[in-house]
């Protein structure tokens, strides 16, 4: 067992974070599921591509119903993907390699298989009745509100043996945890210490804002509107069961207790707020609730390739923040691959060139999901049978669940991409672009993404004004996104075509200090550099370029 890295600086806001969906990354046992031990194996990879951080989902024991965000034991791991012997040595090895690692911890509900559970249901008297939200039924049977799940258009399940509702706002095998006893809180800290005593260096806490519910279980009032995808006839304004104020309460304690570690341990939260003063609300009245509240507004609001749009919701986002620490994400395990959302099939590696770009520069924290790296595509189930995720059953066609995102990681051009032996099943089906989209052919092409992706990252680390610079934003031509990072002794600017079409940005005076020499630093595009001033900078089509300023 090792102890965290000792660093006093904040290490996250300077680092690169790279999420791994861990069933489908790397299986080293042949068993077509991705494990702890594949994990390890590829650290040199990861290191090599300059990442400072992993975030792992979650690996404890559970029925998988919601693939592993359904727990039965916080405190081990589920044999499929090894054992805590494993995950020490995982710790061991990133860390000799400075990487490191965050934990996907769920702590708004359990399994309905969790001791905690089963204990809660035994019976109304049960000790830990009250670690769960029961409620008896309506005079008419019905249940206690009108409230909806996220996966189905009720949040309540009748339980025979006590005659009482539970609440859950995942699956009927998720129901939620009660916030309101101080006993959950106990346990759930306890939990924390255990992985944090084992090495671990943060933790992303899943669905956060969903802690607390009104305790009088008022109903939610109707949206007019469905949002696209809903899974409900009626869509309700999530008014009595989220973001209730008591969840800042036990985030300041639980910021509390981590800050105790040595680790300068790292709290990442995912809170699907409305708006962006909501998510300011979770930074904590004095910066002492999560470090790092996930800025999910450009993934959310921009819903194609469009400088206009992106550059609004960058602008809206740093008028909000004021400074403070921040994140940005265009993929992860629970939405369409950013590949698909904005490439349009002719020119999409370009496209996604120029959206690491965009990642890599931006000011604050960037997450990438595993294969992004590589321009992996969303590949949906095309049969019913083939559908793993329980959601993607319930709604097929019209919505097909979010196997697509999840296809095995693609390593090689053998059978199976290299994700797992060549005799093996993988758990989901290797996408057939893996053929030529894989890390070991693109690994020798200079022009790769994937070359790309580690040019931008030693770029970023060797930038002062990209790790630490303010942003502003230059211009607002509706084809081109321009921004200018700044520290007091470097000035960059990063211009991102988002056209089909040669353009030409002309940068004023005041966003370089009267400066108008620039010197290259990247281009997605070109492989010569022709000398440029800040009044005629010169793009391609969907050429994202990275200029400092000589001043």
């Amino acid at each position: 067992m090792t102890k965290p890295i000792r660093n006093t600086s904040a290490w996250w806001q300077s680092a690169v974070f790279y999420e791994i969906y861990l069933r489908s990354f790397f299986d080293t046992n042949g068993d077509g599921i991705g494990d702890l031990n594949g994990i390890t194996a590829k650290l040199d990879y990861l290191q090599d591509l300059g990442v400072d951080a992993l975030w792992i989902t979650p690996f404890f024991p559970s029925p998988q119903v919601d693939f592993g965000y359904d727990v039965s034991d916080y405190e081990s791991v589920d044999s499929q993907f090894g054992t805590l012997a494993d995950f020490d040595c995982l710790i061991a090895e990133a860390h000799k390699r400075n990487l490191r690692v965050i934990l996907d911890l769920v702590l708004n509900h359990t399994s309905d298989q969790h001791a905690y559970f089963q204990e809660s249901r035994s019976s109304r008297t049960s000790a830990k009745r009250d670690w769960y939200i029961w409620r008896d039924p309506k005079p008419d049977g019905s249940p206690p509100n009108n409230w909806n799940s996220a996966f189905s258009p009720c949040a309540w399940t009748f339980d025979e043996l006590t005659g009482q509702y539970f609440y859950h706002y995942f699956y009927k095998q998720q129901p939620d945890l009660n916030w309101r006893n101080p006993e959950v809180e106990a346990a759930m800290f306890a939990s924390v210490r255990f992985w944090l005593e084992r090495g671990v260096d943060g933790f992303r806490l899943d669905a956060i804002n969903w802690l607390f519910e009104d305790e009088g279980l008022r109903d939610n009032p109707y949206l007019p509107e469905l949002r696209p995808g809903s899974t409900t006839e009626h869509e309700q304004e999530l008014k009595h069961n989220r973001d209730y104020p008591e969840t800042h309460d036990v985030l300041r304690r639980l910021r509390a207790e981590t800050d105790k570690y040595e680790s300068d341990c790292l709290l990442i939260g995912e809170i699907v707020a409305p708006t962006l003063r909501d998510l300011m609300t979770y930074y904590g009245a004095h910066d002492d609730e999560i470090q790092l509240p996930f800025n999910f507004f450009l993934m959310r609001d921009v819903t194609k390739l469009d400088a206009a749009m992106f550059r609004r919701v960058v602008e809206e986002s740093e008028a909000a923040l004021e400074g403070r620490a921040t994140t940005h994400v265009l993929s992860n395990h629970d939405q369409p691959r950013a590949f698909d959302r904005y490439g349009n099939s002719t020119h999409d590696t370009e496209i996604a060139k120029l959206l690491a770009t965009m990642l890599l520069t931006l000011r604050g924290a960037p997450f990438f999901y595993y294969g992004e790296e590589i321009g992996m595509k969303t590949t949906e189930p095309v049969r019913l049978e083939d559908v793993r995720d329980p959601v993607g059953k319930l709604y097929f066609p019209g919505y097909k669940g979010r196997d697509g995102e999840r296809t095995p990681m693609q390593w090689t051009s053998e059978r199976n991409a290299g994700f797992t032996a060549p005799t093996a099943t993988p758990w989901l089906p290797v996408p057939p672009t893996a053929t030529h989209v894989n890390v070991a052919a693109q690994d020798k092409d200079h022009a790769s993404i994937l070359n790309l992706y580690r040019r931008l990252i030693a770029l970023r680390r060797s930038s002062p004004a990209l790790l630490h610079g303010d942003y502003t934003t230059i211009g607002d031509d509706e084809h081109i996104f321009a921004y200018r990072r700044r520290t007091p002794d470097q000035t960059v600017i990063v211009a991102l075509n988002m056209s089909d079409a040669d353009k030409v940005l002309r940068v004023d005076e005041d966003a370089t200090n009267g400066a108008t020499d620039l010197r290259f630093m990247l281009s997605t595009t070109r492989t010569e550099w022709q000398p440029m001033t800040a009044s005629d900078i010169r793009l391609a089509p969907y050429e994202a370029l990275i200029l400092e300023v000589r001043e």
